[in-house]
């Protein structure tokens, strides 16, 4: 798993390619080791054969011998004057192999005659010819045994690659931490930084901060740093198109109710004797159901949080009066009655207009549903007072409400009943009950009707938010 990271892979190349670089190093050593070797036989073989000279030759079999073993040669040719003269022999105990002349070889010929040498495990006699030092006469050659010679290169060779092998260890890592701190730290906070970023993009404090002293990589850093603040300036500005799209929503909804009951006043006024108003009549209208229209449109939009309740005191039977009144106007004849139970003392404390907006939102869902069957139908409202607060109880004799509508209560956009609705009547309603402290809830729902409960607190408590359920 190490490997198959950047710090890992980087690591492996690096020891790789140091090792290569030793190899193309040791090579060559290992060649003017084996040189220098023989060159040092022949300096030795020199000595002694200029020994032998000095006495005139005389010289005994056993001293011979040792100049011969000290140079670690079989034999001496020293040429001086054109002269070709044998100075030192001893016996050769195997043929000559191979003949190797020093003088001015290619470095090429020293590196194949090196590793030749290295791949003959066998011990072979060779011939050796190089110049003699301090110019001591026109050449020399001498017959020696590779056997010491490859236990010399072999002991070269391995403390090369020891070195080599240690030199190798430390350049890679250091290397790795040189890259670990230049290169794989700066990527992997970039990368720290589009994980963090990418769980929540709408907070501009997760936008990466540039940092890197790399010129690439700062550059990089830059313009991730840009390509977020656009995203998270894109996201917020959405964020706001779909609130006011929800408030729009919202709204639009309302409207409409309260359009529709002023387009049903503005028929009514085509029946009027006085002129002015049958002219200015057919104008409304088309104004009024343009408005309707626009209304229509905007319900597209989703839910926007509504605006704090203003309290005010007020008797609950004129607002339950109020929208009546407007519902029995939209109602006509369609055999749907209304029957009210609440004393005309009872007085509430609440906002006025957002409870307006509840009881409307209800009660109109309720008459729709009973409309929808085309039979006679009954819709009860009723409210009290208790220790704790207020309560309102709305119920209608209508079809019930289907099980989509049960199973997403609450939920706009979800719980529609009837064609072109759009399920946020009851969205609403809940929400502002909500702003109140209070709770609005389903007591039953059926074949015989349907019936909701407002739950309304004398001191206002915000409720904890909790997600939608369906809607009427």
């Amino acid at each position: 798993m190490f490997f198959k990271t950047l710090s890992g892979r980087f690591l492996l190349l690096t020891t790789l390619f140091v090792m290569l670089a030793e190899v193309l190093i040791f090579v060559p050593s290992v060649a003017r080791f084996r040189e220098d070797y023989i060159l040092s036989r022949l300096e030795r073989a020199q000595i002694a054969s200029l020994a032998l000279l000095a006495t005139d030759g005389m010289i005994d079999a056993q001293l011979e011998k040792e100049l011969l073993e000290n140079a670690e040669v079989y034999n001496v040719v020293l040429r001086r004057d054109e002269v070709r003269q044998l100075v030192l022999s001893s016996p050769i105990p195997a043929p000559i192999m191979a003949t190797y002349d020093l003088r001015d070889v290619p470095a090429w010929q020293l590196i194949r005659d090196a590793i030749g040498t290295l791949l003959h495990p066998e011990a072979r006699v060779i011939r050796v010819i190089g110049d003699p030092v301090k110019q001591a006469g026109l050449l020399i050659e001498a017959t020696m045994d590779t056997g010491p010679l490859r236990v010399a290169m072999l002991d070269y060779g391995l403390r090369i690659l020891g070195m080599s092998a240690i030199i190798s260890a430390v350049t890679a890592v250091l290397l790795f931490l040189a890259v670990r701190r230049l290169f794989v730290l700066p990527i992997r906070r970039v990368m720290q930084g589009m994980s963090l970023y990418a769980e929540a993009p709408e907070d501009a404090r997760r936008i990466i901060e540039p940092g890197a002293t790399i010129l690439e990589l700062r550059e990089a850093e830059e313009a991730l740093k840009s390509m977020q603040q656009q995203l998270t300036g894109s996201l917020r500005q959405k964020e706001r198109l779909a609130q006011l799209g929800s408030a729009v929503a919202k709204v639009s909804h309302d409207l409409r109710n309260i359009l529709t009951t002023a387009q049903l006043f503005a028929d009514r006024m085509e029946d009027s004797d006085d002129p002015m108003v049958k002219r200015a009549t057919p104008k409304l209208v088309n104004s009024i159901s343009r408005a309707v229209g626009l209304c229509e449109a905007t319900l597209a939009f989703g839910k926007a949080e509504e605006p704090p309740p203003t309290l005010t005191r007020f008797m609950l039977s004129a607002l339950v009066d109020d929208v009546i009144e407007g519902e029995k106007a939209a109602a006509g004849d369609c055999g749907v009655d209304f029957i009210t139970d609440v004393a005309p003392t009872l007085a509430m404390r609440a906002d006025f207009e957002q409870l307006h907006r509840v009881l409307t939102n209800l009660i109109r869902n309720a008459r729709q549903a009973i409309e929808a069957t085309r039979r006679p139908g009954t819709i009860e409202i009723a409210g009290g007072e208790s220790e704790d607060g207020w309560w309102i109880r709305v119920g209608d004799t209508g079809p019930g409400l289907p099980e989509r509508a049960r199973e997403h209560l609450f939920q706009p956009f979800q719980g529609g009943i009837r064609k072109g609705g759009t399920g946020l009547g009851l969205a609403i309603a809940a929400e502002l009950v909500r702003g109140h402290g209070g709770q609005l809830e389903l007591l039953k729902s059926g074949e015989d009707g349907s019936e909701f409960l407002i739950r309304l607190p004398r001191d206002i408590i915000p409720a904890p938010a909790r997600a939608p359920e369906g809607a009427h």
